[in-house]
């Protein structure tokens, strides 16, 4: 049987998912991604495209995922990720100036989504989401207790509970105040990787002062990674934590290890 347009609209959903090209920002929007992905059915498709540049699909595209999960790629005109420590403001700079034209030229050449499912920490997707009437769900990757921080930056710089701001007026990078407008103030959801129990009051607090519907996804992270870190002796979370500061601090790390172990 043939499915009429209003069927085909009823049976699947088109989801584009941008993250922050940063792998604490990529690993838990693509592990979001997996879990929303699990929940299609014959009757509900559920279809996510994952963009991200040439550089990053180089390093997830042998990563296993579902069928109904594929990458876009849009040009490296974002600083290397093996060189952005180099110059972070720079490398911010050019994630807030560059990489929107190229996903806005990707949204011309594929399907209407229903849904952008965004980083909070590019501003920019939400302005793609009011000129395309597409609704935005904007992903804070970190707990709500530090979004409602920097939220109420002005409240610390007042009451003088952040003197290193109150020297130069302000709380945190520039950018930083501007995502949080962004997410508060022009997104159609917010999505927080935290569970909704453990911050009942900040959520009750936080949603009685914007207007955008609060949402909490839980802890982004693999169940197989918790089962397989349970497992191990207690050392041996230490030692996956440590794993990524080893090369720049060699001596200090295996000292760590070693007095924890």
């Amino acid at each position: 049987m043939e499915l009429t347009d209003v069927d085909e609209a009823l049976l699947s959903c088109q989801i584009l998912a941008i993250p922050y090209p940063g792998r604490g920002h990529i690993n838990p929007l693509m592990n979001l991604c997996k879990l929303i992905a699990a929940t299609s059915t014959p009757n509900h498709l559920l279809q996510i495209s994952f963009i991200v540049t040439e550089e990053w699909f180089s390093f997830l595209k042998s990563d296993p995922k579902p069928d109904n999960i594929q990458f876009l790629t849009i040009p490296n005109v974002i600083p290397s990720e093996k060189e952005r420590s180099k110059d972070f403001e720079g490398f911010v700079k050019a994630v807030f100036t560059k990489m929107e034209a190229p996903v806005d030229s990707i949204l011309d050449a594929v399907p209407k989504p229903n849904v952008i499912l965004a980083d909070s920490f590019l501003p920019w997707a939400v302005s793609i989401g009011e000129r395309r009437n597409i609704p935005v769900a904007s992903f804070w990757p970190m707990s709500l207790t530090i979004f409602s921080i920097v939220y109420h930056h002005q409240l610390l710089l007042a009451n003088g509970h952040f003197e290193a701001a109150a020297n130069n007026g302000r709380c945190g990078p520039p950018f930083l105040l501007q995502v949080v407008s962004q997410l508060a103030n022009k997104a159609q959801y917010a999505l927080f990787t935290t569970i909704g129990a453990l911050e009942s009051q900040v959520i009750e607090a936080l949603q009685a002062e914007v207007s955008v519907p609060i949402f909490t996804v839980g802890p982004t992270i693999p169940f197989s990674d918790t089962e397989f870190k349970t497992n191990q002796p207690t050392c041996h979370g230490l030692m996956i934590n440590l794993r990524t500061l080893f090369y720049t601090y060699p001596k200090e790390v295996s000292c760590l290890y070693q007095k924890n172990c």
